[in-house]
């Protein structure tokens, strides 16, 4: 039998550091394993996991697969703090408890059904050092839709022609609908046809990106954070697309091609979706 792990010391995982990776999890044991293997294939920068769990059974990292992959990754040399939190007031409060967990220069808020190829972490890293900006990050790639092309949504492909600069995007304006080049395997298509050569990378325009994003941590929480969680109620989605919004106001943004973050496509665990975060928080800003 496996012993049981370790699950970390809080006042010890805010140690100064490069970069950590918050894992929000719930009832997703196999697809947190699978992304846990992807992180702990990262190298090139030292960074350290809290993984967060509102698992309605025991904590995801009970599991086998996922405890394993908690052992690899201390066994390479990155601290993991492990935390169950309980009760469940919505995706922007779970996200604001992990923030608060890091005292990190970058965090890469990172969902539990996305894995990560080697050299992706390393990449972002390296991308938000030159641009300067609030974030960057890696819109997701749904394989499934590998051979579904979709041309019309990769006209809203806009690469940064310098350092990103703020922007206010809202609900109906140009900028608001480059999200669809996010679906399907859209962002897949156009860095095919960009043939970038091993190694180069390029930033482009968002409105917001889903999954895998790095922040500059102090400009985060100058922007808000997630503490906007006070004025919404527990049933809500949208939390990182407003954390986004706000940031690009004040810091700026951008995606990365290519991106190194890939869909599981697993069945989502957010079943109550009564309100989109940004509603509110637009609202009133």
């Amino acid at each position: 039998m496996d012993r049981p792990l370790d699950t970390g010391d809080p006042a010890a995982f805010r140690a100064p550091r490069e970069v950590d990776v918050l894992v929000p999890t719930r009832n997703r044991p196999a697809a947190l394993a699978t992304t846990l293997a992807g992180v702990a294939a990262q190298e090139g920068v030292p960074f350290g996991v809290a993984v967060s769990d509102q698992s309605d059974g025991p904590p995801g990292w009970t599991d086998p697969a996922a405890a394993g992959m908690v052992r690899v990754l201390r066994h390479r040399g990155h601290p993991v703090l492990l935390g169950r939190h309980q009760p469940r007031r919505g995706l922007a409060e779970h996200r604001a408890h992990l923030l608060a967990r890091s005292s990190a220069r970058y965090v890469l808020c990172l969902d539990d059904d996305v894995w990560l190829e080697p050299a992706t972490l390393a990449r972002l890293v390296a991308a938000i050092a030159e641009l300067r900006c609030g974030f960057v990050g890696n819109a997701v790639h749904g394989l499934s839709y590998r051979d579904d092309v979709r041309p019309d949504s990769h006209r809203q492909f806009e690469p940064w022609t310098g350092r990103p600069h703020p922007e206010r995007v809202r609900p109906g304006s140009p900028e608001w609908w480059r999200a669809g080049l996010h679906a399907a395997a859209n962002l897949l298509h156009v860095t095919e046809k960009l043939r970038l050569a091993p190694g180069e990378w390029r930033p482009y325009k968002v409105s917001w990106i889903g999954g895998c994003v790095l922040f500059d941590r102090a400009k985060l929480v100058d922007s808000g954070g997630f503490d906007f969680w006070r004025r919404l109620p527990p049933d809500h989605q949208g939390e990182d697309a407003a954390a986004q919004l706000a940031v690009l106001e004040r810091h700026g943004g951008a995606g990365i091609v290519p991106s190194g973050a890939f869909h599981l496509e697993v069945p989502t665990t957010v079943v109550d979706r009564g309100l989109e975060a940004w509603e509110v928080t637009l609202r009133t800003s």
